[in-house]
């Protein structure tokens, strides 16, 4: 239990940030609401546990010794979120009542991919905690992190799924409609700028 909640210290903060992912998610709620957002959310967690399952089994140790991989990843997911942002920019001129296609369960999977956030979350959590676990749990510590992150990571998604359904239940005018659009593409664009400027590849292109 220590274990568990040393690591929950740790991990909820990252989790519950507001990253590319949970931006998506909050828009997604707030546009098709929790039960259209499914789709998008089995597309996002099941890549992340495949992720997990890469990295804490010792295939991350590739992209450890050849970090160009993960500059392009980042590089590739920032421009990527830029194309998403101006997709809800696009949206945001549409009427309110006009049918608009849900992000799904492709476009979860093309979006984790993409995550930089997200392979530098799982490096840091084994990295930090696969010893004391394997310790706790008899050599299985590396299952227990990910069986635990797999039920943090879609319990906080579906926090941010009804978040953003409630916001969007506010008020059903359009004006209101519009301005939700153009704060989830302008918290994208923020999110891809900063990984822009983080990227040695964009820093030398430039």
């Amino acid at each position: 239990m220590s274990l568990f909640v040393i690591w929950l210290g740790v991990m909820f903060p990252l989790v519950f940030s507001p990253g590319p992912a949970n931006i998506i998610f909050a828009a997604s709620g707030a546009k098709v609401g929790v039960r259209g957002s499914i789709p998008l959310l089995a597309g996002i967690d099941s890549v992340f546990i495949i992720k997990s399952i890469i990295i804490g089994y010792g295939l991350g140790q590739l992209m450890q010794d050849h970090p160009q991989i993960m500059q392009v990843l980042q590089l590739v997911g920032a421009l990527y979120l830029v194309y998403l942002a101006l997709t809800f920019l696009a949206k945001s001129t549409f009427a309110t009542n006009q049918l608009q296609k849900p992000m799904g369960f492709r476009d979860g999977i093309l979006l984790q991919l993409l995550n930089s956030k997200g392979w530098l979350m799982l490096f840091l959590m084994f990295s930090l905690f696969t010893e004391p676990a394997d310790h706790e749990f008899s050599e299985q510590g590396v299952l227990v992190l990910i069986v635990w992150l797999a039920g943090l990571n879609i319990s906080v998604h579906f926090v941010w799924v009804i978040g953003g359904e409630f916001i969007g239940k506010l008020s059903n005018s359009p004006s209101y409609q519009r301005a939700l659009s153009v704060f989830y593409a302008s918290c994208l664009m923020a999110v891809s700028i900063w990984l822009l400027l983080d990227n040695p590849l964009w820093a030398a292109i430039h």
